[in-house]
Formats: structure tokens, C-alpha cells, sequence
């Protein structure tokens, strides 16, 4: 695109900083009085678990790029040196508030509710002895002190692990005078212990594995002085580098790879507040960092750790109110025939208010169906322990024809899909790990059933992962057919994720690499068209993230054609809206609340036709031409409308949850009317089952 730099970085914004602004979006959450209060911890969670992830592969990325002298600009017009100034400053104010947060308070608030967090200065002889007790039985036979000295150099420290860096003065057994050591915590160990309540003095007491650690230190070095213990984590670049066009077996070498993923080059180094600038010092020259690559936090070094808290506190009052997922009225009788359902019309779920297991009963009924002969089903993100994947291996058993596209490349998900296509090896599944260089992201299934007059097919097609657990947290719509025309565009689909040849001509779906990006931007333009001509002309999308340069300038000229445009964007977009004569009929908004916003929708008025489409794509570079991605029409106008209603309107209607994008990039939360409307407590009232009475029904039937 040749487009002066002064163009550009008024029209796009920088990818890097928009998840950051993301972030402080969620970290409002664990802000917000609204929000359950063992929720809010969940919220401070799921940001360190976010900027986890941000620091191993987009910070680690820009950091390759500098050392590499990369003087490129991206489409923001900065440079990768530029990018990395200002993240780093608006990351230490957001971990600075997300600490700031937790000590003034949500653990204030929890302390009130009797669930208490025991500070060292603060155990009695009651606790204190109990607490020493549980060092010598599970802590100290498991340590290994690394005193630094030339026959022990510095250890190498695993991804994100917890360590204590110590100062010590003395001579220990053989006359060494190292003034450090090093203690890793091993990964066996919890990093939060539960106390007795009789102990505790509270109903739910917890104390931090670094706290024990911390008092008994010197239990690691007798006879020598501590000066000082320090808890650090560093986090490492983990984004992995599989060559895969010179690689002959694309699963051995990703089992090489994924053993390096804890040893890359470190990207961020977090320290306690009690640590002194020496050892602070000591640690960034260790791992070639930098002051702008340190965060010194008041609390514990990783706040994930805490994630797992609200589970094991047994009160529902501090936690969103428990709910069963509905079901359509066609699967609403038991026992469903699945196939004879679908025979009927086309179904339609929407995740997580209606429940997921309406697919797993597609699959397992497939599995025990005599007249099934083949199953086909991607795999992208599934989880360590799958009823659904088991029913693929059950199949097999079965002397189904069973094939399974399993992305190996999933990231954080490598290892779990690589056992799960090793199983289905071993049980006589076909398993293919998709198109080199190209990531398997679309969500399909087809069952290919004989009946009368001939062979059948029958699909699935979803907006996310065949996940039986993100079901229950992610928004998703999944969509159960037999129209033919899908079924064949289907069918093609794996023929090309199997075999070899020529891309051919899919009727209904759109694909990425080839055909996703020139319909949407055909879609757009026949709105641009419209609008000119003097007609109505709308678009709605609604997407994890919108990036791709070439769908922005679409919707900039169809803003400035008179289209009137909503986005609906729950991560990063580049775009700005709100700019006079460039995208002043643009708007932007991202909700986020209970669920993870998760669907991509999008939706063309099209001269009254309306065309709605659901995808797997979010409109980014990689999905349009790095990844096998569908976009597939909804064709039946019930269910048509069934989708604008649920997943548009609600959330173009929030004014609770939902932020609003300037056109500098902020977001300005939507002030509640008197009346506010959220759209996830909506839907939820409207599909799923959350009175205790309902909900004993339901789980009868």
C-alpha cells in the first residue's frame, strides 16, 4: 500500500499497545464493585495470565526485531525500538495499578469475607509453628540451594518459574565465602498452601509458598547469615521456530522444539519490592535485560497463582450466580436423535448460554450409529481430557473411517494435540497435521451417514474450539446442517487438508487462504455501491481483533461513501473511527464481562438481503493468508435472525459492559442509564437456565 508514513500513523494503530489498552479493559473488571468479589481476584488473574502470554510472544517479537536492526515501520508508522519505548512504560503502569488493586482492595475485601492471605509479620505461635512444621515434611526435602560460585555458575531458570535469589555473608563447610545462592521451587510444589481453619483463625486462611520459603532460609545454609531473599520470575521468549519446509516430520520436530520453549532468550524480569537494586542488578545482567525490562511488584511475583483460589472458596455469594446452558427447543427431548434433527432443519447453539453437549452427542451418536461410515473433524484446541476426542478414538475402534486435522502448532496447546493424534494413530485413525506453513484454524466436522437413496453428509461448522470447558466461558455459535451445497463445500474442504491439488470452487463457503479476503472485501464494497446509489447500506462485524490493512481502507471508504458501519471488537484494532472525513460513520466498541467475547459475526444489509455469515477468521493478516480458515453463510432466515439478535443487537444495545473506542485509541466505558442493559446477563436470562428451580428441572430430564 503506498501510503505516506504520516498517513499511515494517523489510520492505524499500533497492534502491541491496543492489547495493552485491552488489558486495562480487564483489569476494569477487577476494578468494577459490580463484579462478585472472588471474581474480581479471577480478573487480576487472567491480566498476569494476558500479559504472560503478551511478554513470551508479542515483547519477545519486538525484541528480536531490535536486536536484529530491523529498521522497519509498521502501518502505525513506528518502529519496532518505538513500539517497545511505549509499551514498556504503559506495562508498568498497568502491573503498578493491577498491584495497587490487589493490596488496597480486593484482598482487604476478602479479608472481611474470612478468606485471609497470612503475611509473614502477622502469624501467631499457633500458625507460626504449624507453618514451620510443613517446611521440614514438604518443603525442605525437596530443595536444591545453588550456592554461586566458579564449580556452580548461575542455574539456568525455567519459564516462569518461581525462585528466590539469597545474600548471604559467612563461610559454609568447605570455607566458600559465595555471597549468593539461588533456590528454585520445584514445580511439584503449590504456591499457595491452605491452613486449618482452626489454625488460620479464619474459615479460609492461605499462605504463600514464598512466605514459608522466606522464613525458613536459613534452614538452607547452616551456620551462614541471610541477608536478604528475594523471589524473581523471568519470563522467556516461547514462541516456537519450527522450520516446516525442511522438516520431514513435522510432530518429531515440534517434540524437539517444545523442550527449548523453557529455556528461550529472557524477555521480562519480575522482582518483590524487598529486593535491593544489587541483586536487582545482579539478575538483569544474568539475563542480558535491561531497567526497562524490570518489574518490581508489591506481592507475589505471579499473581496466576491465585487462579485457582476462588475454586477452592465455597462461597457462591462472591461468585457469578451458577447457571445449566439451555438448549433449542428441537434438542430440548430426550433422547435426541441427532441426525433426524438435523434432517428437519438446521440448528443453531449458542455457546456458553446454550449447552455444548448437543455436539459431543453428534459425535458419540456417530461413533455408535451402525449406518455412519466416516467421520472428518479439525482439531484445533480441544484440552488434555475430552469426552469429544474420545469419541473420535471409540470410532476408530469402531472400523469408522475416522480422520482427524490436528494442528500441532496450536500454541500453548502443542503438547495435549500431539498425545491426542498419537492416540488416534494408534487405534487407526487417519491423522494429518494440515497444509505447511499454514495453521488449521477452521471449526468443521462432517459425518457421512448411509441412508436412503444414498450416502448423507452431515456438519458442524463453529466460531470455536471443539472444547468442552471454553464452551462454558467462551461465546461461540455452532451451526448443525445437511443443506447438500455445504456438505460438498465441506467435503472439498478436506479433501484439499488431506490430499493434494487445485483449490476448487466452493459454492457457500468462504476460505482462507483464497477466497475469505476478496469476499469480504467485496461484501464491503457492494455496500460502498449501495450507498452511492442512494440506498441503505449497513455492515456489522463482530470479531476477537481487527488488523488487516486492506480491510481497513475498505471500511474507511465505506464510511466516507455514507455506510454506516458498527464494530464490534473485543481485542486489538487498528482502526480508528470518529475521524471527519476519513471514518465518521464508524464506531467501535469492545464488551468485556463474565464470558470471553469470542464469536465473529458478520453481517451485510446488502440491499435488504441481509447476509449473515459466521467464521473462524478474525480480520487480521494471518488469518487471511497464513491460516485455513471458513466463513459460512446462515441461510435459514429464522436462523438468520436468531444470530443478528443474540449476537449483535444485545451487544450493540450494552451499556454496561460495553467501551467505546475514540479516536485516539482510548476507550471510554459507557456510563449505565438508569437503566442499564448488559448483554450477557441478557442472553443469559433469555437461553440458559440459572433459577435453582429450573435448574433441578432441567438436570432431570
Amino acid at each position: 500500500m503506498d501510503v505516506a508514513k504520516g498517513v499511515l500513523s494517523e489510520q492505524y494503530l499500533n497492534r502491541e499497545l491496543q492489547l495493552l489498552e485491552f488489558n486495562w479493559r480487564v483489569l476494569a473488571q477487577a476494578e468494577d464493585p459490580d463484579t462478585p468479589l472472588l471474581e474480581r481476584l479471577r480478573f487480576l488473574c487472567i491480566v498476569s495470565s494476558n500479559l504472560d502470554e503478551f511478554f513470551e510472544i508479542r515483547v519477545a517479537g519486538l525484541k528480536e526485531r531490535i536486536n536484529m536492526g530491523d529498521p522497519g515501520i509498521g502501518p502505525d508508522g513506528m518502529s519496532a525500538r518505538q513500539v517497545f519505548k511505549q509499551v514498556a512504560e504503559r506495562a508498568h503502569q498497568l502491573v503498578e495499578e493491577q498491584y495497587r488493586l490487589l493490596n488496597e482492595e480486593v484482598l482487604p475485601q476478602l479479608a472481611e469475607q474470612g478468606i485471609r492471605f497470612l503475611r509473614r509479620s502477622t502469624w501467631n505461635d499457633v500458625q507460626r509453628e504449624w507453618i514451620r512444621a510443613y517446611f521440614f515434611r514438604e518443603l525442605m526435602p525437596v530443595l536444591t540451594p545453588i550456592g554461586l560460585d566458579p564449580a556452580h555458575p548461575f542455574p539456568r531458570v525455567l519459564n516462569k518459574s518461581l525462585n528466590f535469589a539469597v545474600e548471604l555473608e559467612g563461610r559454609d563447610a568447605f570455607g566458600r565465602t559465595s555471597g549468593t545462592a539461588i533456590v528454585q521451587a520445584p514445580r511439584v510444589l503449590p504456591r499457595v498452601i491452605q491452613l486449618p481453619p482452626d489454625i488460620a483463625g479464619c474459615e479460609y486462611g492461605f499462605v504463600f509458598l514464598s512466605s514459608i520459603l522466606h522464613a525458613h532460609v536459613g534452614e538452607l545454609f547452616a551456620g551462614m547469615n541471610v541477608l536478604g531473599c528475594y523471589q524473581f520470575r523471568v519470563t522467556r521468549n516461547s514462541d516456537l521456530f519450527v522450520d516446516e519446509e525442511e522438516i520431514k516430520d513435522l510432530r518429531a520436530a515440534l517434540q524437539g522444539e517444545l523442550a527449548h520453549r523453557h529455556f528461550g532468550n529472557a524477555v521480562r524480569l519480575e522482582v518483590a519490592d524487598n529486593c535491593s537494586k544489587a541483586m536487582s542488578d545482579f539478575l538483569l545482567e544474568q539475563f542480558r535485560l535491561t531497567p526497562d525490562d524490570l518489574y518490581q511488584v508489591n506481592g507475589p511475583v505471579n499473581l496466576v497463582r491465585l487462579m485457582t483460589i476462588p475454586d477452592r472458596v465455597d462461597r457462591p455469594d462472591l461468585k457469578y450466580k451458577p447457571f445449566l446452558p439451555g438448549l433449542p427447543p428441537e434438542l430440548s427431548r430426550k433422547p435426541a436423535d441427532m441426525f433426524e434433527i438435523i434432517r428437519r432443519g438446521d440448528v443453531l447453539l449458542h455457546h456458553p448460554f446454550q449447552s455444548f453437549q448437543p455436539v459431543v452427542d453428534f459425535i458419540e451418536q456417530a461413533a455408535d450409529d451402525p449406518n455412519v461410515v466416516a467421520i472428518k473433524q479439525t482439531v484445533y484446541r480441544t484440552g488434555t481430557d475430552s469426552v469429544l476426542m474420545e469419541a473420535l478414538v471409540n470410532a476408530a475402534k469402531r472400523g469408522k473411517e475416522v480422520t482427524v486435522v490436528v494442528e500441532l502448532l496450536a500454541r500453548f496447546d502443542e503438547e495435549a494435540n500431539m498425545r491426542w493424534a498419537q492416540r488416534l494413530e494408534e487405534v487407526g485413525a487417519h491423522v494429518v497435521y494440515g497444509v505447511v506453513n499454514h495453521k488449521t484454524h477452521a471449526k468443521m466436522a462432517m459425518v457421512v451417514r448411509r441412508e436412503e437413496g444414498g450416502l448423507k453428509r452431515y456438519v458442524h461448522l463453529g466460531t470455536g474450539n471443539y472444547h468442552a470447558r471454553t464452551a462454558r466461558l467462551y461465546t461461540d455459535f455452532g451451526l448443525f446442517t445437511c443443506h447438500e451445497e455445504i456438505g460438498a463445500d465441506v467435503n472439498d474442504l478436506f479433501m484439499q487438508l488431506t490430499g493434494l491439488g487445485r483449490a476448487g470452487k466452493l459454492k457457500h463457503l468462504w476460505q482462507s487462504p483464497f477466497t475469505l479476503h476478496s469476499r469480504v472485501l467485496a461484501a464491503i464494497e457492494r455496500e460502498i455501491e449501495h450507498a452511492r446509489a442512494g440506498k441503505r447500506a449497513r455492515i456489522i462485524a463482530k470479531m476477537n481483533a481487527l488488523l488487516e490493512p486492506g480491510v481497513i481502507q475498505a471500511l474507511y471508504e465505506a464510511s466516507s461513501a455514507g455506510v454506516q458501519i458498527d464494530l464490534i471488537v473485543r481485542g486489538v484494532c487498528a482502526l480508528r473511527p470518529g475521524i471527519k472525513g476519513l471514518s465518521e460513520n464508524i464506531r467501535v466498541r469492545s464488551i468485556i464481562g463474565r464470558f470471553l467475547e469470542h464469536h465473529r459475526i458478520f453481517y451485510f444489509y446488502n440491499d435488504g438481503q441481509r447476509d449473515v455469515y459466521l467464521s473462524s477468521a478474525d480480520w487480521m493478516d494471518r488469518n487471511f493468508f497464513r491460516r485455513i480458515e471458513i466463513c459460512f453463510p446462515v441461510l435459514d432466515p429464522r436462523l438468520k435472525r436468531r444470530v443478528v439478535n443474540e449476537g449483535l443487537q444485545p451487544y450493540l444495545k450494552d451499556n454496561v459492559q460495553a467501551w467505546e473506542m475514540t479516536s485516539d485509541g482510548a476507550y471510554v466505558r459507557r456510563r449505565r442509564r438508569r437503566a442499564g442493559y448488559c448483554a450477557q446477563a441478557a442472553l443469559l436470562a433469555e437461553l440458559a437456565v440459572t433459577s435453582p428451580e429450573s435448574r433441578a428441572r432441567a438436570a432431570r430430564l
